[in-house]
Protein backbone atom coordinates (compact mmCIF):
# COMPACT_ATOMS: atom_id res chain seq x y z
CA UNK A 1 0.00 0.00 0.00
CA UNK A 2 2.91 2.55 0.87
CA UNK A 3 4.51 2.10 -2.57
CA UNK A 4 0.94 2.78 -4.00
CA UNK A 5 -0.04 6.09 -1.86
CA UNK A 6 3.09 7.37 -1.34
CA UNK A 7 3.55 8.46 -5.02
CA UNK A 8 0.44 9.63 -5.66
CA UNK A 9 0.16 11.95 -2.38
CA UNK A 10 3.76 12.81 -3.05
CA UNK A 11 2.45 13.70 -6.71
CA UNK A 12 -0.53 15.21 -5.49
CA UNK A 13 1.50 17.91 -2.97
CA UNK A 14 3.93 18.34 -5.85
CA UNK A 15 1.59 19.81 -8.34
CA UNK A 16 1.07 22.73 -5.87
CA UNK A 17 4.46 23.83 -6.29
CA UNK A 18 7.30 25.54 -8.67
CA UNK A 19 9.95 22.86 -9.46
CA UNK A 20 12.60 21.75 -11.25
CA UNK A 21 13.34 18.98 -9.38
CA UNK A 22 16.75 20.58 -8.03
CA UNK A 23 16.07 23.29 -6.07
CA UNK A 24 13.49 23.07 -3.35
CA UNK A 25 9.94 23.39 -4.17
CA UNK A 26 8.58 26.87 -3.94
CA UNK A 27 4.60 26.55 -3.35
CA UNK A 28 2.70 28.41 -5.44
CA UNK A 29 -0.76 27.01 -4.51
CA UNK A 30 -3.02 26.64 -7.41
CA UNK A 31 -0.74 28.06 -9.82
CA UNK A 32 0.22 25.17 -12.15
CA UNK A 33 -3.60 24.03 -12.07
CA UNK A 34 -4.23 28.01 -13.50
CA UNK A 35 -1.55 28.09 -16.10
CA UNK A 36 -2.93 24.83 -17.38
CA UNK A 37 -6.50 26.19 -17.74
CA UNK A 38 -4.73 29.10 -20.20
CA UNK A 39 -2.35 26.67 -21.57
CA UNK A 40 -3.18 26.42 -25.38
CA UNK A 41 -1.33 23.35 -25.72
CA UNK A 42 -3.02 21.49 -23.53
CA UNK A 43 -6.06 21.87 -25.21
CA UNK A 44 -4.42 20.81 -28.09
CA UNK A 45 -3.71 17.31 -26.12
CA UNK A 46 -7.61 17.66 -24.81
CA UNK A 47 -8.91 17.86 -28.49
CA UNK A 48 -6.53 14.78 -29.42
CA UNK A 49 -7.76 12.71 -26.43
CA UNK A 50 -11.69 13.91 -27.44
CA UNK A 51 -10.77 12.31 -31.20
CA UNK A 52 -8.95 9.41 -30.21
CA UNK A 53 -11.82 8.23 -27.42
CA UNK A 54 -14.46 8.96 -30.44
CA UNK A 55 -12.94 5.78 -31.69
CA UNK A 56 -13.82 3.35 -28.72
CA UNK A 57 -16.28 1.74 -30.57
CA UNK A 58 -13.69 -0.27 -33.19
CA UNK A 59 -11.34 -0.80 -30.38
CA UNK A 60 -14.38 -2.60 -28.84
CA UNK A 61 -16.33 -3.60 -31.64
CA UNK A 62 -13.65 -4.86 -33.97
CA UNK A 63 -12.50 -7.44 -31.49
CA UNK A 64 -15.85 -8.41 -30.62
CA UNK A 65 -16.95 -9.47 -34.12
CA UNK A 66 -13.72 -11.39 -34.90
CA UNK A 67 -13.63 -13.03 -31.67
CA UNK A 68 -16.95 -14.42 -32.05
CA UNK A 69 -16.55 -15.39 -35.51
CA UNK A 70 -13.22 -17.55 -34.09
CA UNK A 71 -15.32 -18.89 -31.04
CA UNK A 72 -18.22 -20.25 -33.68
CA UNK A 73 -16.06 -21.93 -35.85
CA UNK A 74 -14.45 -19.63 -38.94
CA UNK A 75 -12.16 -21.61 -40.65
CA UNK A 76 -8.04 -20.83 -40.07
CA UNK A 77 -9.36 -19.57 -36.44
CA UNK A 78 -5.97 -20.79 -35.03
CA UNK A 79 -4.02 -18.92 -37.73
CA UNK A 80 -6.31 -15.07 -36.35
CA UNK A 81 -5.37 -16.26 -32.65
CA UNK A 82 -1.82 -16.19 -33.30
CA UNK A 83 -1.50 -13.36 -36.26
CA UNK A 84 -3.80 -11.00 -34.14
CA UNK A 85 -1.88 -11.73 -31.09
CA UNK A 86 1.75 -11.54 -31.97
CA UNK A 87 1.92 -7.58 -31.76
CA UNK A 88 0.94 -8.01 -28.01
CA UNK A 89 4.60 -9.74 -27.34
CA UNK A 90 6.17 -6.74 -29.12
CA UNK A 91 6.89 -3.15 -26.90
CA UNK A 92 5.57 -0.03 -28.51
CA UNK A 93 8.94 1.09 -28.95
CA UNK A 94 9.37 -1.16 -31.94
CA UNK A 95 5.93 -1.09 -32.66
CA UNK A 96 6.30 2.84 -33.13
CA UNK A 97 10.14 2.52 -35.02
CA UNK A 98 8.15 -0.35 -37.33
CA UNK A 99 5.35 1.89 -38.05
CA UNK A 100 7.44 5.31 -38.59
CA UNK A 101 9.69 3.17 -41.54
CA UNK A 102 6.38 1.76 -43.25
CA UNK A 103 4.39 5.23 -42.93
CA UNK A 104 7.20 7.33 -43.92
CA UNK A 105 6.87 9.69 -47.40
CA UNK A 106 9.25 7.38 -49.01
CA UNK A 107 8.09 4.25 -47.23
CA UNK A 108 6.95 0.98 -48.09
CA UNK A 109 3.10 1.90 -48.02
CA UNK A 110 3.11 4.89 -50.31
CA UNK A 111 5.13 2.61 -51.85
CA UNK A 112 2.40 1.06 -52.38
CA UNK A 113 0.14 3.50 -53.08
CA UNK A 114 1.73 4.36 -56.07
CA UNK A 115 1.99 0.93 -57.59
CA UNK A 116 -2.05 0.88 -57.12
CA UNK A 117 -1.64 4.68 -59.11
CA UNK A 118 -2.54 6.44 -56.33
CA UNK A 119 -0.42 9.89 -54.87
CA UNK A 120 1.49 9.14 -51.60
CA UNK A 121 0.41 10.94 -48.14
CA UNK A 122 3.01 12.01 -45.69
CA UNK A 123 1.01 10.19 -43.06
CA UNK A 124 3.58 11.42 -40.24
CA UNK A 125 4.73 15.08 -41.65
CA UNK A 126 0.70 16.33 -42.41
CA UNK A 127 -1.70 17.22 -39.62
CA UNK A 128 -4.79 16.03 -41.37
CA UNK A 129 -3.33 12.37 -41.32
CA UNK A 130 -0.82 12.17 -38.53
CA UNK A 131 -3.43 11.63 -35.57
CA UNK A 132 -4.95 9.45 -37.53
CA UNK A 133 -2.00 6.90 -38.48
CA UNK A 134 -1.23 6.86 -34.89
CA UNK A 135 -4.97 5.63 -34.08
CA UNK A 136 -4.93 3.19 -36.33
CA UNK A 137 -0.97 1.76 -35.40
CA UNK A 138 -2.62 1.29 -31.82
CA UNK A 139 -5.63 -0.31 -32.56
CA UNK A 140 -3.66 -2.77 -34.40
CA UNK A 141 -0.89 -3.14 -31.23
CA UNK A 142 -3.57 -3.78 -28.89
CA UNK A 143 -6.35 -5.27 -31.02
CA UNK A 144 -5.08 -9.10 -30.09
CA UNK A 145 -5.56 -8.67 -26.19
CA UNK A 146 -9.07 -7.55 -26.83
CA UNK A 147 -9.86 -10.94 -28.84
CA UNK A 148 -8.07 -12.58 -26.01
CA UNK A 149 -10.26 -11.01 -23.02
CA UNK A 150 -13.93 -11.59 -25.98
CA UNK A 151 -12.87 -15.26 -26.12
CA UNK A 152 -11.86 -15.85 -22.64
CA UNK A 153 -15.80 -14.54 -22.06
CA UNK A 154 -16.80 -16.69 -24.37
CA UNK A 155 -15.46 -19.59 -23.49
CA UNK A 156 -18.48 -19.16 -20.35
CA UNK A 157 -21.37 -19.09 -22.62
CA UNK A 158 -23.26 -22.33 -22.80
CA UNK A 159 -22.89 -24.01 -26.02
CA UNK A 160 -26.60 -25.45 -25.50
CA UNK A 161 -27.80 -22.39 -25.82
CA UNK A 162 -26.23 -21.31 -29.55
CA UNK A 163 -27.64 -24.97 -30.43
CA UNK A 164 -31.02 -24.61 -28.81
CA UNK A 165 -31.12 -21.20 -30.77
CA UNK A 166 -30.52 -23.14 -34.08
CA UNK A 167 -32.92 -25.40 -33.60
CA UNK A 168 -35.46 -23.13 -33.15
CA UNK A 169 -34.18 -20.89 -36.58
CA UNK A 170 -32.64 -17.92 -35.29
CA UNK A 171 -30.44 -16.39 -37.78
CA UNK A 172 -26.64 -16.21 -36.80
CA UNK A 173 -27.18 -12.18 -36.00
CA UNK A 174 -30.32 -13.13 -33.91
CA UNK A 175 -27.58 -15.44 -31.88
CA UNK A 176 -24.90 -12.42 -31.60
CA UNK A 177 -27.81 -9.91 -30.75
CA UNK A 178 -30.05 -11.85 -28.52
CA UNK A 179 -27.57 -14.42 -26.68
CA UNK A 180 -24.04 -13.92 -27.35
CA UNK A 181 -23.43 -10.15 -26.12
CA UNK A 182 -25.62 -10.12 -23.88
CA UNK A 183 -24.13 -13.30 -22.05
CA UNK A 184 -20.76 -10.70 -22.75
CA UNK A 185 -21.54 -7.72 -20.95
CA UNK A 186 -19.16 -7.99 -18.42
CA UNK A 187 -16.27 -8.57 -20.85
CA UNK A 188 -17.67 -5.86 -23.13
CA UNK A 189 -17.68 -3.44 -20.05
CA UNK A 190 -13.87 -4.21 -18.86
CA UNK A 191 -12.33 -4.10 -22.23
CA UNK A 192 -14.40 -0.77 -23.02
CA UNK A 193 -12.66 0.47 -19.36
CA UNK A 194 -9.39 -0.52 -19.85
CA UNK A 195 -8.88 0.58 -23.36
CA UNK A 196 -9.98 4.43 -22.56
CA UNK A 197 -7.25 3.88 -20.01
CA UNK A 198 -4.77 2.51 -22.55
CA UNK A 199 -5.57 5.42 -24.88
CA UNK A 200 -4.92 8.01 -22.12
CA UNK A 201 -2.07 6.54 -20.37
CA UNK A 202 -0.04 4.16 -22.98
CA UNK A 203 0.50 5.65 -26.17
CA UNK A 204 3.50 7.48 -25.37
CA UNK A 205 5.69 4.90 -26.93
CA UNK A 206 4.20 5.24 -30.28
CA UNK A 207 3.96 8.85 -30.71
CA UNK A 208 7.77 9.19 -29.26
CA UNK A 209 8.51 7.20 -32.26
CA UNK A 210 6.08 7.53 -34.78
CA UNK A 211 5.76 11.78 -34.66
CA UNK A 212 7.25 13.45 -31.41
CA UNK A 213 3.86 14.56 -31.14
CA UNK A 214 4.36 16.67 -34.30
CA UNK A 215 3.34 18.16 -36.63
CA UNK A 216 2.89 20.78 -34.11
CA UNK A 217 1.16 19.51 -31.04
CA UNK A 218 -0.98 17.18 -33.56
CA UNK A 219 -0.30 13.84 -31.78
CA UNK A 220 0.05 15.22 -28.05
CA UNK A 221 -1.36 12.76 -25.58
CA UNK A 222 -1.02 13.25 -22.21
CA UNK A 223 1.72 11.00 -21.20
CA UNK A 224 3.29 13.00 -23.55
CA UNK A 225 2.74 16.43 -22.57
CA UNK A 226 3.78 15.42 -19.11
CA UNK A 227 7.05 14.17 -20.35
CA UNK A 228 7.83 16.83 -22.58
CA UNK A 229 7.13 19.38 -19.23
CA UNK A 230 9.17 16.92 -16.97
CA UNK A 231 12.21 15.43 -19.24
CA UNK A 232 12.70 18.77 -21.35
CA UNK A 233 11.51 21.65 -19.65
CA UNK A 234 12.56 20.40 -15.95
CA UNK A 235 9.03 21.67 -14.66
CA UNK A 236 7.94 19.16 -12.38
CA UNK A 237 5.78 20.83 -10.38
CA UNK A 238 3.54 21.57 -13.80
CA UNK A 239 3.76 18.03 -15.05
CA UNK A 240 2.37 16.25 -11.67
CA UNK A 241 -0.46 18.55 -11.87
CA UNK A 242 -1.19 17.28 -15.82
CA UNK A 243 -0.53 14.00 -14.11
CA UNK A 244 -3.68 14.76 -10.85
CA UNK A 245 -5.35 15.96 -13.96
CA UNK A 246 -4.59 12.58 -16.12
CA UNK A 247 -5.72 10.56 -12.94
CA UNK A 248 -8.73 12.13 -12.17
CA UNK A 249 -9.68 12.10 -15.88
CA UNK A 250 -9.32 8.67 -15.87
CA UNK A 251 -11.11 7.56 -12.79
CA UNK A 252 -14.17 9.92 -13.90
CA UNK A 253 -14.70 8.40 -17.35
CA UNK A 254 -14.03 4.57 -16.38
CA UNK A 255 -16.67 5.38 -13.60
CA UNK A 256 -19.05 7.23 -16.06
CA UNK A 257 -18.44 4.08 -18.68
CA UNK A 258 -19.21 1.44 -16.35
CA UNK A 259 -22.38 3.15 -15.01
CA UNK A 260 -23.80 3.80 -18.54
CA UNK A 261 -23.50 0.59 -19.54
CA UNK A 262 -25.05 -0.82 -16.98
CA UNK A 263 -28.07 1.02 -17.58
CA UNK A 264 -28.00 0.03 -21.19
CA UNK A 265 -28.22 -3.43 -20.10
CA UNK A 266 -31.10 -3.15 -17.27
Amino acid sequence: MTFRFYPLVSGSLYSFTDWNGIAAPRFIGLGNYIEIVHDPVFWDMMRNCAVVICTLPIWVGLPLILAIFIHLGVPGRGFYRAAFFFPIVLSSIIIGTMFSIILRFDGSFNQFLAAMGLEPVDWLGDQRFALFSVICVAIWAHFGMNVLIFLSGLSTVPPELIDAAKVDGASLGQIIRKIIIPLLRSSIEFVAVITTITILTSMFGLIYMMTAGGPGTSTYMPEFLIWIMQGEFNRLGYASALSVILFLAVAVIGALQIRMMKSDWK
